[in-house]
């Protein structure tokens, strides 16, 4: 059961870096109003999304990848913030309930965390 977790975790930050570039409307909108160069933060989070769920297939990075995706799983907080700011709904984009979008941010975000931290062994 845990390589099957570890791959689908492979799979799952391979996915939703290689999304940034087909959707990268989908997670410009998610990116703080606050913060500059959206294009280069939605870009730049794909690349280190791939190369962190790469990172987690290879021994030697294994430990550093589980940890550096821990960090950016915080870094990416203030996202799930701003989401619930802005009502849960982006125009032309990701539109959900309250209760979804805090669910997204007190729940699955801190199971994420926990699913990376499983994986630094």
């Amino acid at each position: 059961m845990k390589k099957v977790s570890h791959y689908l975790q492979v799979a799952f930050y391979l996915f939703a870096g290689v999304n940034h570039f087909i959707n990268p409307d989908f997670y410009a909108g998610l990116i703080p109003d606050y913060l500059p160069f959206h294009s280069f933060i939605n870009f730049a989070s794909g690349v280190i999304e791939i190369a962190l769920g790469l990172g987690l297939l290879l021994s030697a990075t294994k430990k550093f990848s589980a940890y550096s995706i821990i960090l950016m799983l915080i870094a990416f907080i203030p996202s799930h913030v701003y989401f619930i700011q802005i009502g849960g709904c982006i125009e032309d984009g990701l539109c959900t309930t309250m209760t979804v979008a805090w669910v997204r941010l007190v729940v699955i975000h801190p199971l994420l965390i926990l699913w990376a931290w499983s994986a630094r062994k």
